[in-house]
């Protein structure tokens, strides 16, 4: 599945390089024109990042992201600064399909794996952001990637399978943003070795090779932002190219 993506910061379509708010390009004024271009194009599937609430949980854009649901004729999953679960609640109550956690599903996964059991495995993504040493070690960033967690993606999976985990949107840091091809050894591998997991692909998608690359590692979705906000190619041939692979 193709999951066109924006980001959002003060009601804006924005792009941050490598995650830095100091390294920011503003696309759009209208998430709403955004949103309704890429379903126009086939997209039956979408997601948004709230810069604003990953920065500050009081700042969340809670008005414009029920706006934008309720306007939106395909499923939305949403992330950005999910910290309690209130805030889990907050966004499954006003229609979204699955609220996206990063950080805190690190740093505090026992109340995580509560939240998979309270409101089912389908309405809880996993974001996983790693950083690949130089022995092979997937470490999983945190904190805007600004800081190493020390926990290994698989530690972190084999404590959330037992509890029905099934989404996860890993990104490869070192190519986020970049356009330079999504790292694709290491979602065959984690698509092998965790099966029962429906995998988002994150990053680096530059061009339509790039998405053919993907087709046969076993991941269910390819999350596209840049690549679509500077045309470097349409959600429809993206669509056609993930379909006909």
């Amino acid at each position: 599945m193709i999951i066109p993506a924006i980001d959002l910061i003060n009601g804006h379509v924005v792009r941050l390089y490598q995650g830095d708010y100091q390294q920011k390009t503003q696309y759009s004024d209208s998430a709403q024109e955004r949103f309704d271009l890429y379903v126009a194009a086939g997209a039956t599937q979408l997601h948004l990042v709230d810069l604003d609430g990953a920065k500050d949980s009081n700042q969340r854009q809670l008005d414009l992201i029920k706006d934008l649901v309720v306007n939106t004729p395909v499923p939305v999953q949403i992330g950005g600064g999910i910290r309690t679960e209130q805030d889990v609640k907050d966004l499954l109550d006003i229609g979204v399909q699955r609220v996206v956690i990063g950080s805190t599903a690190v740093k505090n996964p026992e109340m995580v794996v509560g939240w998979i059991k309270q409101y089912g495995p389908e309405r809880i993504v996993l974001a996983l952001d790693i950083n690949i040493t130089a022995d092979g070690e997937k470490k999983i960033a945190i904190a805007g990637w600004q800081e190493d967690s020390g926990i290994t993606i698989e530690a972190l999976l084999e404590h959330y399978l037992p509890a029905g985990l099934c989404h996860v949107l890993c990104t490869d840091i070192s190519k986020d943003g970049t356009l330079s091809g999504a790292n694709v050894a290491l979602y065959r591998e984690l698509a092998a070795r965790y099966p029962t997991i429906l995998w988002q692909a994150s990053g680096g998608i530059g061009n339509l090779d790039d998405i053919n690359a993907l087709t046969n590692t076993g991941v269910a979705g390819v999350i596209l932002g840049r690549s679509l906000l500077e045309g470097k190619f349409t959600v429809e041939e993206a669509i056609a190219c993930w379909q006909n692979a």
